[in-house]
């Protein structure tokens, strides 16, 4: 089966020495993963991220590169390259993280 690379954003909750800023709820992340499907590459990701001393609580699959497309996507040049070099590497990409923080607490 030939591996393709699937768009994942993972939801992160705390946990300790996880590197989020001190007063985070948890974080989003935006990662790109390798698998023959997208199952595979969600198990992937949340090995690595649970490596990473990161506590993933959910993960949303965006498809691959012609899914999204085919969807009508508009797929930026940076962001195809990110996933390229996850094919190529057999790697999981973090693209992005936002933390994301009670802002009811602030009141």
């Amino acid at each position: 089966m030939v591996q393709q690379v699937y768009t994942l954003v993972v939801e992160v909750g705390r946990r300790a020495g996880d590197g989020l800023p001190e007063a985070a709820t948890g974080a989003g992340l935006i990662c790109y993963a390798g698998g023959v499907d997208e199952a595979e590459a969600v198990r992937e990701t949340v090995a690595i991220l649970r490596q990473a001393d990161l506590a993933p609580l959910e993960v949303t699959g965006h498809g691959t590169l012609p899914e999204r497309l085919a969807a009508g996507e508009e797929v930026p040049e940076e962001e195809r390259a990110l996933m390229a070099r996850a094919l190529a590497e057999n790697a999981v990409i973090v693209a992005e993280m936002t933390p994301f923080y009670d802002e009811s607490a602030e009141a």
